[in-house]
């Protein structure tokens, strides 16, 4: 996203993603369909561990809301906060240099992540214009220190507390 001179958005052009096909030239073997299979867009481990560090610090949310762009994966209505839980692969994470080592359809992989990344991109502008406090967590930040990602959540949380009372 682009602001000219007279304030106005101008979205990138989306990146086109080719489909997953045999006839495009893109395969999987057993192997890869097994653990691609296994790979949940919701509840991951980490985003599981980051809700209940959050419950149990009495705070209560909502969930994977269709109201809002992108479906964050835990949204406070009340403080106008939202939660991106982020996997590494899928979102591009370290992506200059991960995206050398995909060997195996480079073609579909390498426009894939880009457009997630975009699209992430997107959805957060589109949240912070709507008057949302975006945070984004990547998962392995979740996963090694997970107390400081819900420190940061609880001081967005409290900060939004004192504009709201």
């Amino acid at each position: 996203m682009v602001l000219d001179g007279i304030n106005r958005i101008y979205e990138p052009e989306p990146i086109k993603v080719p489909r997953f096909e045999e006839d495009a030239g893109f395969y999987a073997n057993a192997k890869s369909s097994v653990v691609m299979s296994r790979i949940r867009a919701k509840n991951s481990k980490a985003e599981v561990m980051l809700r209940k560090a959050l419950w149990n610090y009495g705070y209560r949310y909502r969930l994977y809301s269709d109201k809002l762009i992108g479906k964050p994966d835990i949204i406070f209505p009340k403080f106008k906060v939202v939660v991106f839980v982020d996997g590494d692969f899928w979102h591009g994470f370290d992506w200059e240099n991960k995206k050398e080592k995909i060997k195996t359809n480079k073609a579909f992989w390498v426009p894939k992540i880009e457009r997630n990344m975009q699209r992430d991109m997107t959805v957060t502008q589109t949240l912070l214009r709507q008057g949302w406090t975006v945070i984004r967590f990547w998962e392995h930040e979740i996963k090694k220190s997970l107390e400081g990602c819900v420190g940061e959540v609880l001081m967005k949380l409290k900060n939004q507390e004192t504009d709201i009372g």
